[in-house]
């Protein structure tokens, strides 16, 4: 399935070891609905970010956007997370602008904190995952009722252990300590969509 089509899938999410385990689901699942997950983590640093990023984001089918990073991190100086809510407004201003069937999703861990952290989206209902892998494959199942496949959660559960069984074994072959890495992260792609097509028949 080709790259910027209906059936790719854009992650706007938090690059760091807490979120490893949602990000490693997040890929999986994706992969067990026959779609192929984009980030940022693709694009090269040493051309114009911001302008990558958008391009990235409007041409994929869906996009899901995590908005549970809140809380201050511990370097100083503390701040909250201001990318994935920012990268959020790009596309919901574009949505609003464009005839366009992009499909686009608010997930948070929290039930009721999106009306305090971002009021503006008051009538827009996130996907609550409550930080978990099973509450990542939950949502998933949830939000996609357009992919040709419908997976189970105990099939997306077998992609994301193959997955991270695997994934020690990607980071060295790429050369990385970092699981959010470019290279790592296509190849965390191609081994969950392998394993969703073992897993998942496909007719």
């Amino acid at each position: 399935m080709p790259a910027g089509s209906r059936y790719t899938a854009f992650l706007n999410i938090p690059y760091d070891d807490r979120y490893r385990d949602l990000y490693l689901a997040l890929i999986s699942g994706l992969c067990a609905f026959g779609l192929i997950p984009r980030a940022t983590l693709e694009i090269p640093s040493a051309e114009r970010r911001l302008d990558r990023i958008y391009s990235l984001m409007t041409s994929c089918g869906y996009s899901f956007h995590d908005l549970s990073r809140v809380e201050l991190d511990y370097r100083v100086p503390r701040t909250p997370r201001f990318n994935m809510p920012f990268e959020l407004g790009l596309l919901v201003g574009w949505h609003k602008t464009k005839s366009t069937d992009h499909n686009w999703f608010v997930l948070e861990s929290t039930k009721y904190r999106l009306l305090k952290s971002l009021s503006d989206l008051d009538g827009t209902d996130p996907l609550i995952h409550d930080g978990t892998v099973s509450g990542v494959f939950r949502v998933l199942g949830d939000a996609l009722k357009k992919p040709k496949f419908q997976p189970t959660v105990q099939h997306m559960d077998l992609i994301y252990r193959g997955v991270l069984k695997a994934s020690p074994s990607i980071m060295r072959s790429a050369g990385s300590r970092s699981l959010f890495g470019p290279r790592v992260f296509r190849q965390l792609v191609v081994l969950a969509t392998q394993f969703a097509q073992l897993t998942i028949p496909r007719k």
